[in-house]
């Protein structure tokens, strides 16, 4: 593979000269730029796109790493962020990490080996990852889950707020025993959400039990084998709130197999408005997020880091709302 020096060589001119006509420089005189084309041609050069992006520092590109691009929550987040991207003259490259951190730390990578502009993550949970793009000054926000180990930009929910209203709302209806279906240990959000239901117990002069929380994936999977779980126990309970989406549909899916009468029987609140929870029936109460409005935040957050490389780092809390609907109240 030809070089930039072979360039040099055959259109016998220094490597600089090359180097101008490669980053569109008006300075060079015709003649000479003439012969590098015809050099580059002559000797199939290919500009290294790494290599170009580290003499500009950075392209003008945006890394959105999410956790799980099967989870709708992600869709209208990351047109939030797109939509505030393509105002600032930036494009968005959409990846998937999967809820894994091998994944993650491999596109952290990617995104150091390109000089991206910036990069949105909702993490896996690991901090030693994102303190690579920090260290490498790359502009960073974490979006939807928050960071132990590493200060910067952020955009949450109040996920406590949410759970707690999610929570109370299941005891104001007359259920008993509420259980907890949330996701890994190390996320913030699992932890947050656990809180929060927690809070409404004790508010509620309830006893918080360890038998009645199940710790799960974040997937429709787990949501269905936590809640056999929970419904096979010694002592089962009599409703749920499940701490996303997907883990909704799978706790769901598993009454319906047991044959368990929602809300008559048991009562459900599901965190993110999923949207399509008003068709099914009963229709599903949940806990809606303004998951837009997160992008566009974390968007502008990152464009503001870009232009002021020096701010002190920010966090951006959007409140939450209770979407109440058929699946929570024994009176539906």
């Amino acid at each position: 593979m030809a070089t930039i020096y072979d360039v040099a060589r055959q259109a016998q001119v220094s490597p600089a000269t090359v180097s101008r006509v490669l980053n569109g420089r008006t300075t060079v005189d015709p003649a000479m730029a003439a012969r590098v084309h015809q050099a580059m041609r002559d000797l199939d050069y290919r500009p290294n796109a790494v290599a170009r992006n580290l003499r500009l520092s950075q392209t003008s590109l945006w890394a959105v790493i999410i956790s799980d691009i099967g989870n709708p929550f992600f869709t209208s987040m990351v047109r939030g962020v797109e939509d505030v991207a393509q105002g600032a003259g930036y494009s968005v490259v959409l990846c998937n990490s999967d809820e894994d951190p091998e994944k993650e730390s491999r596109y952290i990578a990617a995104a150091l080996a390109e000089r991206m502009a910036g990069v949105i993550i909702s993490t896996s949970g690991r901090s030693t990852a994102i303190n690579r793009l920090v260290e490498a000054r790359i502009p960073v926000v974490a979006i939807d889950r928050q960071l132990r180990g590493v200060t910067i930009d952020t955009v949450l929910v109040d996920n406590v707020q949410g759970a707690e209203m999610a929570t109370t709302h299941l005891l104001d209806n007359g259920y008993q025993r509420v259980a907890c279906i949330t996701g890994p240990r190390r996320i913030s959000t699992a932890s947050q959400r656990l809180r929060g239901y927690q809070r409404a117990l004790r508010a509620a002069g309830r006893e918080v039990s360890d038998g009645l929380v199940r710790y799960a994936d974040f997937r429709e999977e787990g949501g269905y084998q936590a809640m056999a779980s929970l419904l096979d126990s010694d002592n089962p309970p009599d409703s749920v709130f499940a701490t996303n989406n997907l883990m909704t549909v799978g706790a769901v899916e598993c009454l319906v197999d047991r044959g368990v009468r929602v809300p008559a029987s048991f009562g459900v609140v599901g965190f993110d408005d999923i949207p399509w929870a008003h068709l099914v029936k009963p229709s599903l109460s949940t806990v809606s997020q303004p998951t837009y409005d997160l992008g566009r935040a974390a968007a502008v957050l990152l464009t503001e880091r870009i232009a002021n490389p020096t701010r002190p780092p920010s966090t951006v809390t959007l409140s939450t709302g209770l979407q109440v609907r058929e699946s929570s109240s024994r009176a539906s």
